[in-house]
């Protein structure tokens, strides 16, 4: 990595993988693995931070949630409610840690029960399970030649993950069409691609699994196999192992231990998939477990060994959707092989394309100044002027082909999803169909990388929690197929991005007693029912009494609004009581720029986020009045909209001393709006947002700043603060603090 790459604190750093995990483990289910990996993963992450830089607490509290994992996954591989306590315990007491850690403040006291009990209890292993101390001979390993090959392997693992991204997917596309040739194709020369690179960088491991991955598919292409469930299960157990390897691969190639042995267990499923090739029904196995690194002075490496499983639900529940509904790939728009196409394109490191389109900011807001100096504009030069106005047009246009440098399709995070819900519809046995519209849409590359997990939780509760088993919807009058629908498409100058399942829907009643029953809300509060929607984002809804009373949503739903938030995005929610739910998320495109309006107060300028303006006008004398308990209101297209005067809630004068005399702007934020009160329209504007720094992180008035192009600094408002503010009491009291105004 470049040196100059913006860089963050172990701390930081370690607080995001939390933060991840908090949403991993709200989902997890007693007697269930739904959670298991994701959550195995997040604690690797976690270790490779404390081997680089972290406290004694750090360290040893990963010791003990590792103790924990593996118990489990040595054992049934399932979580237990004790082992649900336990995690939930360890993460409030990690967060301390962490947040002392970042503060340079005394660290919080060692749990004493978990001095005594250092895994949590767990059913013992079935009896047809067994945990065997084989040679590594067993199992081959891979070690890694790093001092010869850290480029070479570098590549090999930034193209596998492309490769297996798409298999998954031609494999998602098999499975309603079993015979698209077009696809089969395509998996195969994926599989030999991968077995190439394998080979040239002597990995035997995971050639050889892929070569018999390989000749599996080269045997369906020949029509001497047929695919079926069963074999695309296969396959996807063998693409799993591959990204297993890939996974650990990367985490060395990242210095995290580094030349040590790699072993996944695969023998057992290669025989699998030579028994496949020879026309016989192999026993069922578990899919790989994640890759574990040998100790290099051992000579044994413990491996678990399921010799049998619980049989998953035939695919064939999972009803393939229509033609005319359907949204996955067509045979003529099967995955290919990146290597294929890769004439076209150079690779580079993404925080190179970063700070290009940072300098391509800076340049437009550099250019600005020039052409607004008042020295410049007092010219009167007409070959300057042109040449100002040449300068212009260059700028703007290098500008927009920037900015679209970090534009990629939102297609990939949606892919994402086919996988997810096929695998949740089978452990559900429900019959679930997946429809995606809008997949071309562009979005940063940056929003697109952190709507990832937010997308997973939505899907996860619309399939989990959302939609009825096949027999409670065929009481209800509805077809057993469920459906759950994702679009993607531009809308007010952002991106809408919608979930929406033909499910039981939300029930307002039970929502608002659960809030009253747990003292959220008062017991005599009323509520709209869009409040009502809103309350299953608050972190006080507990995971199982909502699985039962309120159709199982809410769950960690406070995380994934937070992490929306943080994309300066906004979601709404829409409910019909046994009609289904629909979850909208509004997006702006880049998070680099913001197209705004810039309004004065006073002598200073402020910044609107147009995509919260619905609109502006000036108010004849009499419109606004004042509403006893609700403060001054105007009558907005027949609504009664609060207005806040910016100049006293920001501790500023206005020129303007009557409404009649500055400007109204109609903001809006879900479904509730308010009137601001501004002296003047100066006009849209697109500008480089800019973090405000650490100093105002806890105040949530201000999105950002931006340089103007006098090289004066405009503040950017949170629109959501302004619509939520209360208008009780003092406007001066009520201003939030440490506002740089």
């Amino acid at each position: 990595m470049n040196p100059s790459a913006p860089q963050l604190t172990g701390s930081i750093r370690a607080t995001e993988i939390l933060n991840q995990l908090a949403e991993e483990l709200a989902f997890v289910v007693p007697e269930q693995d739904t959670g298991l990996l994701p959550v195995n993963r997040f604690i690797m992450d976690l270790e490779e931070i404390a081997a680089q830089e972290s406290p004694m607490e750090v360290s040893s509290g990963l010791q003990i949630a590792r103790k924990w994992l593996d118990h489990i996954l040595d054992g049934t591989g399932k979580f237990t409610t004790e082992a649900i306590h336990h995690l939930n315990e360890w993460h409030a007491w990690m967060s301390q840690v962490l947040t002392s850690w970042d503060k340079k403040a005394p660290m919080p006291a060692w749990p004493e029960k978990w001095s005594k009990t250092t895994s949590p209890s767990a059913p013992q292993p079935k009896s047809k399970t067994s945990v065997t101390t084989l040679p590594t001979e067993d199992e081959k390993s891979i070690i890694l030649n790093l001092k010869d090959d850290a480029e070479l392997l570098r590549e090999f693992h930034g193209e596998s993950l492309e490769l297996l991204q798409n298999i998954e997917q031609g494999l998602i596309v098999l499975e309603n069409n079993p015979s698209d040739t077009g696809t089969i194709n395509s998996i195969f020369r994926a599989f030999h691609t991968f077995k190439g690179g394998a080979g040239f960088l002597h990995l035997g491991a995971m050639q050889d699994l892929a070569h018999d991955l390989e000749s599996l598919l080269d045997a369906a292409r020949r029509t001497e196999l047929k695919i079926t469930s069963g074999v695309i299960d296969l396959i996807l157990s063998g693409a799993d192992a591959l990204t297993n390897f890939t996974r650990e691969i990367g985490f060395q190639i990242q210095g995290t231990g580094a030349g040590q042995p790699i072993i996944v267990p695969t023998r057992n499923l290669i025989q699998r998939l030579k028994a496949t090739l020879r026309g016989e029904t192999p026993m069922e196995h578990p899919s790989p477990s994640p890759a574990r690194t040998a100790q290099p002075m051992k000579h044994a490496a413990i491996i678990i060994e399921e010799m049998a499983m619980e049989v998953m639900p035939s695919l064939k529940s999972i009803t393939p959707p229509s033609k005319q509904a359907s949204s996955l790939p067509s045979p003529t728009a099967t995955p290919t092989n990146p290597t294929e196409n890769s004439g076209g394109f150079v690779k580079l490191d993404t925080w190179k394309l970063d700070t290009l389109v940072d300098l391509v900011g800076e340049l437009v807001i550099a250019q600005s100044m020039v052409v607004q100096n008042p020295e410049v504009q007092s010219l009167t030069s007409r070959k300057l002027a042109r040449s100002l106005r040449q300068l212009s047009r260059t700028t703007a246009e290098l500008q927009r082909n920037a900015m679209s440098l970090r534009m990629v399709p939102i297609r990939a995070a949606f892919q994402k999803m086919s996988r997810l819900v096929r695998d949740l519809a089978a452990k559900q046995q429900k019959e679930v169909q997946l429809i995606l519209e809008g997949e071309d849409t562009d979005l940063d590359r940056n929003i697109v990388e952190k709507l990832s997990d937010p997308l997973v939780h939505m899907i996860r509760n619309s399939v989990d929690h959302g939609l009825e088993t096949a027999a409670d919807r065929l009481v209800s009058g509805k077809p057993t197929l469920g459906t759950v629908r994702l679009t993607a498409s531009h809308q007010r100058g952002g991106i809408c991005i919608r979930i929406q399942d033909d499910g039981r829907g939300l029930n307002p009643e039970r929502i608002l007693a659960k809030a009253r029953e747990r003292g959220l809300i008062g017991p005599d509060e009323k509520r709209t029912e869009s409040e009502i929607f809103d309350m299953i984002f608050m972190p006080g809804f507990s995971t199982a009494e909502k699985v039962t009373d309120v159709s199982g949503r809410g769950v960690g739903m406070d995380v994934v609004r937070r992490n929306i938030e943080n994309l300066r995005g906004k979601i709404e929610i829409h409910s019909v009581l046994g009609q289904g739910t629909t979850f909208t998320i509004i997006l702006p495109l880049t998070l680099a720029i913001i197209d705004g309006l810039m309004v004065g107060i006073g002598d200073e300028r402020y910044i609107i986020p147009t995509l919260s303006v619905r609109e502006s006008f000036r108010p004849r004398p009499g419109m606004v009045t004042t509403i006893q308990e609700r403060g001054e209101v105007v009558s907005v297209r027949g609504h009664q909209t609060p207005v806040l005067r910016m100049g006293p809630y920001l501790g500023r004068p206005m020129r303007a001393k009557k409404p009649e005399e500055g400007i109204l702007v109609v903001v809006e934020s879900g479904e509730a709006c308010r009137a601001l009160l501004v002296d003047e329209l100066i006009g849209k504007q697109e500008v480089v947002i800019k973090s405000l720094g650490q100093t105002f992180q806890n105040q949530h008035l201000l999105a950002g700043a931006a340089v103007l192009g006098d090289g004066s600094v405009g503040l950017i408002f949170d629109v959501d603060t302004l619509v939520k503010f209360s208008d009780k009491g003092s406007l001066a009291t009520s201003r939030p603090s440490s506002v740089p105004v």
